[in-house]
């Protein structure tokens, strides 16, 4: 990956609908060349996808929780993230160091429809309790910051 690759994904994070004779304009080469350059990041596992950032609370998702999972001691993580997988409510999942093994991002439409969230993980084989903290506000989501330099 060089320089022109890191400014096209950089421009990507930013603004992911930009053309591709936008991209071009920005790095200096044709569209047909940013072409070539995002099909071969995409092909190489570098981009992984494009989606819209869309407000939670206008789809009627007001509540966002994180919450840790503690896993059993006969548990296999990679077993119980293949079931968390299955839970259409968790939007984000991370294996992590520390008390928990887990941390999950959720939606829910309300208090009662997040108790239902985590009933269903509290049910899930191998997780041996949860841990839950509301968000009260969200201050920023989703920030695309500068990458870092190569090297």
């Amino acid at each position: 990956m060089d320089t022109v690759d890191r400014q096209l994904i950089q421009a990507l994070r930013e603004n992911g609908r930009a053309s591709y004779a936008e991209l071009g304009r920005l790095v200096g080469l044709s569209g047909p060349s940013v072409t070539d350059r995002i099909n071969r990041l995409e092909t190489a596992g570098v981009i992984t996808g494009y989606r819209a950032t869309v407000d939670s609370a206008s789809l009627g998702l007001g509540v966002t929780a994180l919450i840790g999972i503690s896993l059993s001691d006969a548990a296999d993580h990679e077993d119980v993230a293949r079931r968390l997988r299955d839970l259409a409510e968790i939007e984000d999942c991370w294996f992590i160091a520390g008390d928990d093994s887990f941390m999950l991002k959720v939606r829910a439409s309300d208090v009662d429809g997040l108790e239902k969230i985590i009933r269903k993980l509290s049910g899930t084989k191998g997780v041996s309790r949860t841990r839950t903290t509301i968000v009260l506000s969200t201050k920023w989501e989703n920030r695309v910051g500068e990458l870092p330099e190569e090297g």
